[in-house]
């Protein structure tokens, strides 16, 4: 972690604000490098002077964006029939899945990209279905910098009050990510059980209809 913080530290010094846009432009795509340190630092940069507050928001927003307008792009280039294709060879999954989930996707997919830029390992990932779902550049453009920007604006903020203390914003950052980790893991599981109930019905299903074709004969 020290040596991205360093990175990052580097990175600013050498291009100002632009630097923090290119961090988290990398961070969409490279998740390594989390925005939970590299905005965070970027608003104590702003508090001992170095960097313009309003540069560094608008900046850190521009590299969200095209970020996941990249993602985008993966989502449009993956296309639904691979992703059937997949689906199909995948255990317990099936093309029909994919098509629910894009259902869904296309029902509530503009609400889905803006609360998903706040849900960390989800803020990238998101980009992806709503290029599978071909939605419209611009809306998703607008959600998706609304999104970010509540959430840049909230560590660069952060970062800039507690001053020397900036590595809090990131211990809280981490707490609210772990809240986020378990919710998500248990709707996972959630799922699973789902998938798992499904198999055994229609094998149980097969085999009732196996018997009963075999006493007819």
């Amino acid at each position: 972690m020290q040596s991205i913080i360093d990175w990052i530290v580097g990175l600013m010094e050498t291009l100002g604000a632009p630097g923090v846009g290119i961090a988290i432009l990398l961070e969409n795509l490279f998740p390594p490098i989390p925005s939970e340190v590299v905005l965070p630092l970027a608003g104590f940069t702003v508090a001992q002077g170095s960097l313009n507050m309003v540069n560094v928001f608008i900046w850190s927003v521009l590299g969200s964006v095209i970020g996941a307008y990249v993602l985008y792009g993966v989502g449009v280039w993956l296309g639904l029939e691979r992703l059937r294709k997949i689906a199909d060879w995948m255990w317990l999954v099936r093309a029909s899945d994919v098509d629910s989930a894009m259902n869904f996707f296309t029902k509530y997919g503009k609400p889905s990209v803006f609360f998903g830029r706040l849900i960390p390992g989800v803020r990238s990932l998101i980009s992806i279905p709503a290029g599978l779902g071909k939605m419209n550049l611009v809306t998703f453009g607008l959600w998706t910098t609304l999104g970010s920007g509540i959430w840049n604006a909230i560590l660069i903020y952060l970062g800039f009050v507690l001053g020397d203390n900036w590595e809090k914003a990131t211990e809280y950052a981490d707490t609210y990510s772990n809240v986020i980790y378990v919710v998500l893991l248990l709707i996972i599981l959630g799922f699973l059980v789902f998938f798992i109930r499904r198999a055994v019905r229609e094998k149980n299903a097969a085999k009732v209809q196996a018997d009963t074709a075999g006493t007819t004969k």
